[in-house]
């Protein structure tokens, strides 16, 4: 049993680094997709909600989710539609690395609605990881309005999209104990899909796709971005404690930098490089405290993929 837990330790150690190189893409993607942030947002989900449709094959023989579970999950799936809306349209209005950098303040939100909400209050260290994570924001958000010389809405978005991931990381935490990782990605992936395709249509966003390098950013979206990499981050969080996925997921920030350095020609800014490097680190610390229950939960999803193995899925 110990070098089965140790083998599954390690592969999901590896699945976190390959959900992070994937999902690090998916700004370079919606900027090359050259249409509206919602629409992007929707085929992201759609894709891969086809490619996964067909996987309910796999479940017949495995318990189905009861209704608390499916509510949860889709619940947590419209905070993650209105995260990659709000994301998606950011990187249209502001820097993919801005976009990006203010985005990972997702474990910030994290802890403010756990204190708010469920009442568990934060370490000193949270605090202050707190006090840099919104110096470096500040930072971010003057240069870009310096740069612009207006409101930095896509900063607001940025900021915005991390408040309901951090939703959806909390709703995720919530059922993962108990539900496989297929079983879940499909059943969010679905519920996100759908409440996009409404969002779209009721702002009446064009859902045209006006090229062939649309199509292939979209197609790199849907299937490296969020396939691939949120099937790697959802098996890791199964298997890892949220604070080591959370902090982990950091390294995403400078990498889509460098990215977008490169591929979309944005500078490295001194606002930038100096707010980032506070972000970073002020979130780092606010994930310095380890709660029992993440340790438990990973425990608990061991157990459900193992059982989940034994009836054949």
């Amino acid at each position: 049993m110990s070098s089965t837990a140790a083998n599954r330790r390690s592969l999901a150690y590896l699945a976190l680094v390959g959900g992070i190189l994937c999902i690090a893409w998916s700004a370079i993607f919606v900027r090359w997709t050259d249409i509206p942030g919602p629409a992007s947002a929707f085929y992201r989900l759609l894709i891969p909600a086809l490619v996964l449709a067909p996987t309910w094959l796999l479940d017949r023989k495995t318990p189905r989710v009861n209704l608390r579970t499916l509510a949860i999950i889709c619940g947590g799936g419209v905070f993650f539609a209105l995260d990659l809306a709000l994301y998606n349209t950011s990187i249209l209005k502001t820097s993919a690395a801005n976009a990006t950098l203010l985005g990972n303040n997702t474990p910030i939100f994290v802890g403010l609605i756990t204190w708010l909400i469920f009442r568990r209050r934060p370490s000193t260290a949270f605090w202050l990881g707190l006090a840099l994570a919104v110096a470096g924001s500040l930072v971010i958000v003057w240069g870009d309005i310096a740069e612009r010389a207006h409101l930095g809405w896509g900063d607001a978005m940025a900021l915005a999209a991390s408040a309901c991931f951090a939703v959806y990381l909390l709703a995720t935490e919530e059922v993962r104990g108990h539900t496989g990782t297929l079983v879940f990605l499909r059943l969010a992936i679905l519920s996100s899909a759908a409440f996009l395709l409404v969002l779209n249509l009721a702002m009446r966003v064009p859902l045209g796709i006006p090229s062939g390098k649309s199509f292939a950013a979209l197609v790199g979206l849907g299937l490296v971005s969020q396939l691939g990499g949120y099937f790697f981050l959802t098996y890791a969080m199964g298997h890892l404690p949220a604070t080591v996925t959370s902090v982990s997921l950091l390294s995403q920030g400078p990498l889509t930098a460098l990215l977008a350095a490169f591929l979309l020609h944005e500078p490295l800014t001194v606002p930038l490089l100096i707010g980032g490097s506070l972000v970073l680190l002020g979130i780092a610390l606010a994930n310095r405290l380890k709660r029992p229950e993440q340790e438990a939960n990973a425990a608990l999803c061991e157990a459900a993929e193992a059982a989940q193995g034994e009836t054949g899925a």
